[in-house]
């Protein structure tokens, strides 16, 4: 029964994890999946509806992962379903222009602020990938700067992490990556303008790009001050480099101009993802036309995907974000984030060292670091949140409620979600922060 204590994974879930790690490396295509760090195995989910999933035992779970992100009017809206329906009895993919690309990419530079063209691709990765390299091709420079506690995809020159100093060089964060690669991306970290204003003094000439998460939201939620992010704006403005807003996740979630709109910053070239694929694998890339003239077949920045601007994913995308219009989704999301906040503020403040709820619009995440205030930086987490969080996901998830299984991975709200539910899960997080081994104040 929903919400009642459940052993979890069941034995279908179990057999279909031994099944898929005899063929799939460790059973998962995306490592977070594993369960590693909160312990136990995956759930093996079935099929979703709503707010809700239901796994391959039949166990229902409310769900705040949402596919990590895409699913912003929840699983199977009849709105998408029926698009990607109607689209897919036309043709699959057919590797030609088709006109629900140019439809889509008129709705996403109409509502992004600076933005002229777009390209669309089949992932944030690509869509990371693409503009760095578009970046170097239009400035001529090779050297990128990101911030530690960013993620951009799994991209090599991307896949780098900051070491001691405040600015890192040559040090990958994944086997496979040459040191080669890595050395053209310097390493800074968040919140930090001297930090920034004293790399660009020293090599502003080399620098093509600055790429960050304006909402950082992989490593833990960890929202910037505006001051910080205008300095980026302000140094990339001065030495002739490009500043990219990584919106792979706050895309058309935080509002239809994302965290541009929100922050009232304009980045020379933007990502996005998740939302505007409605649920399909979609991502994409845009700037100002002087930019984006340099990508082939105009200009020599070659960039190519047979799938990319795929029929059936256009038409998810346009499913979304039609009704996201229509149905003042944005303010929605809001307005449930806000009582979220709300329910939980009482619930995680009782504990020993006390949480918290991190929240910017319809994303969240747990707080578990017991310090003073919020985190702006990954350094500033404590490596005790993620055993203190294990827990905490293992018990909320015997009671019914999914949350990512990472003490560092957010929640994301949905259209789908309602004050119902919001109830249910404060009320499974105090019963989950009040059994043995939490301490409580």
């Amino acid at each position: 029964m929903a919400g009642s204590e459940r052993a979890v994974p069941g034995p279908g879930s179990r057999a279909w994890n031994d099944r898929a790690r005899r063929v799939i490396p460790g059973g998962v295509d995306s490592p977070v999946r594993a369960y590693r760090a909160v312990g136990g195995e995956p759930v093996v989910i079935a099929r979703g509806s709503g707010a809700r999933v239901v796994d391959v035992d039949g166990n229902e779970y409310l769900d705040f992962v949402m596919s990590w992100g895409p699913l912003v009017l929840g699983h199977a809206h009849p709105a998408v379903v029926a698009a990607v329906r109607e689209a897919a009895g036309r043709g699959l993919t057919f590797g030609a222009p088709c006109p629900a690309e140019a439809e889509l990419a008129e709705r996403v530079v109409a509502a992004y602020p600076g933005l002229e063209q777009v390209r669309f691709v089949s992932s944030g990765t690509e869509a990371t990938m693409s503009a760095v390299r578009l970046a170097r091709g239009a400035t001529g420079r090779d050297l990128v700067v990101k911030f530690s506690g960013c993620y951009h995809g799994h991209a090599d020159h991307l896949l780098v992490a900051a070491g001691s100093g405040l600015a890192t060089f040559g040090h990958p964060s994944s086997a496979g990556v040459p040191e080669a690669f890595a050395s053209r991306t310097a390493v800074l970290p968040l919140d930090d303008e001297t930090a920034v204003r004293d790399l660009f003094a020293a090599r502003g000439g080399e620098i093509a790009a600055v790429i960050v998460e304006p909402v950082p939201a992989n490593h833990g939620l960890l929202p910037q001050r505006r001051e910080f992010l205008a300095a980026l704006r302000e140094e990339t403005s001065r030495h002739g480099a490009l500043l990219v807003f990584d919106e792979v996740i706050t895309g058309f979630r935080l509002g239809p101009g994302g965290a541009a709109q929100r922050l009232g910053i304009v980045p020379d070239l933007a990502t996005f993802g998740k939302v505007i694929g409605g649920g399909m694998p979609v991502g994409a890339f845009g700037g100002r036309r002087d930019l984006m003239r340099h990508l082939a077949p105009e200009g020599p920045v070659y960039q190519a995907g047979t799938l990319s601007g795929n029929p059936v994913a256009m038409a998810a995308g346009l499913a979304t974000l039609a009704v996201l219009e229509r149905e003042d989704g944005w303010s929605r999301l809001e307005a449930l984030g806000r009582a979220l906040e709300d329910r939980l503020r009482p619930v995680l403040a009782a504990t020993d060292p006390p949480a918290r709820l991190v929240r910017v619009g319809s994303l969240f995440w747990l707080d578990l670091g017991g310090k003073d205030r919020a985190p702006r930086r990954a350094e500033e987490i404590p490596g005790s949140v993620s055993g203190r969080y294990a827990g905490i996901f293992r018990r909320l998830l015997a009671r019914g409620v999914m949350l990512a299984p990472s003490a560092l991975e957010v929640g994301f709200l949905s259209l789908a979600h309602d004050e119902a539910d919001l109830e249910r899960l404060a009320e499974a997080l105090a019963g989950a922060l009040d059994e043995p081994g939490v301490q409580k104040r």
